[in-house]
């Protein structure tokens, strides 16, 4: 009997725990309120662009030379008796010091015997010039007779101006070998190598020393193709910085000289001469420069006009990613002009106060929808509104 009561009352009683159970698991799950959806849209930052003119900054590199280098040679013949205590290899000598001095006393005794023989000559011609005024003195109390040019003394007078001259020019010839019986300093110079000594006999020609102008130095630089376009017009006394880097690193401040002219054949270059006064700085008192140094020049070539500066993480492929009004993703192909160190610079395909995306999703879309970092609560929910 009781077999036959359990067998119906234990299935009510499991379907009855069965609603209970499914009742508590409803009421345990169910939320008073309904759940916010979730955003899923991904967050990106923007900034605002705007047109701006540039001034393009040209950088190259190049060693420093001399403006001027010369061999010098003695013009006459004789025992070296002086040389200056500062002509040796690597002293520095004034312009117009006498380097050295060859002996002089056959040269003055040479000048000696050309100032006598001009006053010969000179006396000689006044002699001349009174008997051709005799003769034609006569020639006029005698002018029914006549006078032949050699009775009128005139070949006489001739060959006595010409022994003039001729002694004029003797006297010139000594005057110039006894003042090149010193070899002078052209310019303010740099020693770069003497090849005579005290005593030492030399003749016309001998090479004497080899001196590199320090009064200007020049550098040489190649201007790359994408940065030739951005010369400008006129290039001369365009005012340069040269840098010489290192532990002991300077500036000094320099010109464009000017453009060699020709397309070097084996780079495609073009190649600028930057100038720069006074290298080694004896009158400026500026760290000295020196030849054969390796430095960067920068000079300011044209000025761009209406362009937008972006760093370069930024563009890919010629694209870039712009915020619409709707706050959604648009790609936008762009024009790279220029770049300089970080950024480059575009000209065509943005206007001004577009919102460029500077952090972009992993995978962007056109047309997807974003969120922008620090954007109010009423922002996103109206942008929500648009998914």
């Amino acid at each position: 009997m009781k077999t036959n009561i359990m067998r119906w009352i234990l299935p009510f009683a499991v379907l009855t725990l069965g609603g209970l159970g499914a009742w508590g698991i409803n009421a345990v799950a169910a939320d008073p309120k309904e759940k916010e959806p979730v955003d899923s849209r991904p967050v990106v930052e923007v900034e605002s662009i705007s047109a701006l003119d540039h001034q393009v900054i040209i950088n190259s590199y190049g060693e420093v030379k001399p403006y001027e280098q010369t061999n010098l040679s003695v013009q006459v013949s004789g025992e070296v008796t002086y040389w200056h205590p500062n002509f040796i290899p690597g002293g520095v000598i004034a312009r117009g010091d006498v380097l050295m001095r060859v002996e002089k006393d056959n040269y003055e005794a040479a000048l000696l015997q050309a100032e006598a023989e001009l006053s010969r000559a000179q006396a000689a011609l006044i002699e001349e010039q009174a008997l051709a005024e005799v003769a034609a003195d006569e020639a006029r109390r005698f002018p029914s007779k006549k006078h032949t040019d050699l009775f009128l003394r005139k070949p006489q007078l001739m060959s006595a101006k010409a022994a003039v001259k001729s002694a004029e020019a003797g006297l010139k010839r000594a005057q110039r070998d006894l003042d090149n019986c010193e070899v002078v300093a052209p310019y303010d110079a740099l020693v770069v190598s003497r090849s005579i000594g005290l005593g030492q006999f030399v003749s016309v020609g001998t090479p004497v020393a080899q001196v590199n102008n320090i009064e200007a130095a020049e550098v040489v630089i190649p201007i790359a193709g994408f940065d030739s376009a951005f010369l400008p017009e006129r290039i001369e006394g365009i005012p340069a910085t040269v840098t010489q880097s290192g532990l002991n690193g300077f500036t000094r401040q320099a010109v464009i000289d000017r453009d060699l002219g020709v397309v070097d054949t084996q780079t495609r270059m073009v190649n600028l001469v930057v100038r720069i006064d006074d290298p080694y700085g004896l009158e400026s008192k500026q760290p000295a420069l020196k030849f054969g140094a390796f430095v960067q020049v920068e000079f300011a070539g044209k000025t761009l006009s209406r362009i937008y500066k972006l760093p370069q993480d930024l563009v890919n492929n010629q694209t870039v990613w712009l915020l619409n009004d709707e706050n959604k993703l648009e790609p936008r192909k762009v024009q790279v002009i220029r770049e300089e160190g970080e950024y480059f610079y575009v000209n065509v395909g943005l206007n001004g106060n577009e919102r460029i995306v500077t952090t972009v999703p992993e995978y962007p879309q056109k047309g997807m929808a974003v969120k922008v970092a620090g954007a109010d609560s009423s922002d996103a929910k109206a942008s929500k509104q648009t998914l």
